[in-house]
C-alpha cells in the first residue's frame, strides 16, 4: 500500500473504512472518522479515502466543504473555540475573538498561529448561555469573560500548565 492509500490511518480506521465503504451516508461517517483521528482531514487523507471507497476524489471534497464541520486544515495544539450563539454575541464574543487573535498575533484570516501551538475558530453554541460570553479551550470552559482576562488564560497554555 503506497503512502497516499494509507495516509497515516490507524489499523482502526482503515477497518472503519473498510467496513462502511458500501454504506449509504459513508463519506460523512468515515470523514467524521479521520478527523476524529487525525484532527483534520488532509489532502493525503481525502485522496486515500476516494481509493479506499471507490468515490470520486470531488465527491469526497463536496461533503467536507459542504459541512463546516470538517476541517482540511491542522488545527493548533490548544482549540480555542469562541461561542458566537445569541447570548455570547451579544455580550462581546466578537471582541474575544478579536482581542485573542491580537494577542496571538494572528491576521484576520489566519486561524493557527505559524508555532501551531494555538488555533481559534468561532462556534455556533458551546451550551453555557448563562456564563456568556464564554470561551473553551481543547474543553476547558472559562465563562463570563471579558477581554482583560484573555491574556491569563492564554498563558496558562502557553506555560504547559493545567486549568485549576
Amino acid at each position: 500500500m503506497n503512502d497516499v492509500e494509507n495516509a497515516g490511518f490507524s489499523k482502526e480506521l482503515n477497518a472503519f473504512i473498510k467496513e462502511w465503504k458500501n454504506k449509504p451516508g459513508n463519506l460523512i461517517m468515515i470523514l467524521h472518522k479521520v478527523q476524529e483521528e487525525q484532527g483534520y482531514i488532509s489532502q493525503d487523507a481525502a485522496k486515500a479515502i476516494s481509493i479506499k471507497t471507490g468515490a470520486h476524489l470531488a465527491k469526497v471534497y463536496g461533503v467536507m466543504s459542504f459541512y463546516h464541520f470538517f476541517k482540511t486544515k491542522k488545527p493548533g495544539k490548544f482549540k480555542i473555540s469562541v461561542c458566537m450563539g445569541t447570548a455570547c454575541y451579544l455580550k462581546g464574543g466578537q471582541e474575544l475573538i478579536d482581542e485573542t487573535k491580537k494577542l496571538l498575533g494572528l491576521e484576520a484570516e489566519q486561524d493557527t498561529t505559524p508555532d501551531g501551538l494555538f488555533s481559534i475558530e468561532p462556534v455556533r453554541c458551546i451550551g453555557c448561555c448563562g456564563l456568556a460570553p464564554v470561551l473553551a479551550i481543547n474543553g476547558d470552559v472559562y465563562g463570563k469573560l471579558t477581554t482583560k482576562q484573555i491574556p491569563d488564560i492564554l498563558d496558562i497554555y502557553k506555560n504547559g500548565k493545567e486549568k485549576n
